[in-house]
């Protein structure tokens, strides 16, 4: 399948942005979509780039990026497979839009940051810079990142999340640092969501990536 096939066949929202602005891929969580999350953009850099696709599992009709067992469980062959399809469309998207040579940020909230992080742990050679608004360790109980040198993360998550336990978020980050990855752990009191504090991490966090 040729890049433009891989993209037209992808739900995505893109707009160019600035040329010498970076790139923002921009992931949804469970139920949100790629209006929804675009929203962000000028939060973050109203100067960049915007590539924002849709998950492509639904789950009671909303969209997923990939399978879950139950609330917290997700299915990790699902995950990894997932991440690949996305590494895929972020190649053939920055070919077929024109974005080759731009930085790219990964910016991911809940089921979305989880992506971006899966895709970053298996794939860091398209992917290698991600902000992640209430991810947590997508792997379960296994151990599938591989060689991170070179590769930045940015976490914000509350330290009362149930969705995304704290248990979790530092297993990630420690293996994010055991694979050689520069991360920035930021947390806060409250449970899920992007709270204010966190959009200003994020702004520095794409700002210091791109």
């Amino acid at each position: 399948m040729s890049a433009a096939d891989t993209v037209r066949d992808w739900p995505h929202l893109f707009t160019p942005g600035d040329a010498d602005a970076p790139v923002l891929l921009l992931l949804h969580g469970t139920g949100g979509n790629e209006q929804e999350i675009s929203a962000l953009a000028p939060e973050l850099d109203p100067r960049a780039a915007v590539l924002a696709p849709r998950g492509r599992v639904r789950e009671q009709g909303m969209p997923r990026w990939f399978r879950r067992l139950g609330e917290g469980v997700f299915d990790v062959d699902d995950v990894v497979a997932r991440a690949g399809e996305l590494a895929g469309f972020v190649t053939a998207a920055r070919a077929h839009h024109g974005l080759v040579g731009r930085p790219l940020v990964a910016v991911g909230f809940s089921n979305g940051a989880n992506i971006a992080l899966a895709t970053a742990m298996l794939h860091p050679d398209v992917l290698d810079r991600v902000v992640a608004f209430s991810g947590m360790y997508p792997f379960a109980d296994r151990d599938e990142a591989v060689s991170l040198d070179g590769v930045q993360v940015t976490t914000l998550n509350g330290r009362e999340d149930p969705m995304a336990p704290l248990e979790s978020v530092t297993r990630l980050v420690e293996v994010l640092r055991d694979r050689g990855a520069d991360v920035e752990q930021h947390l806060r009191a409250g449970g899920h969501g992007i709270f204010p504090q966190d959009l200003a991490r994020g702004r520095e966090a794409v700002a210091r990536a791109s």
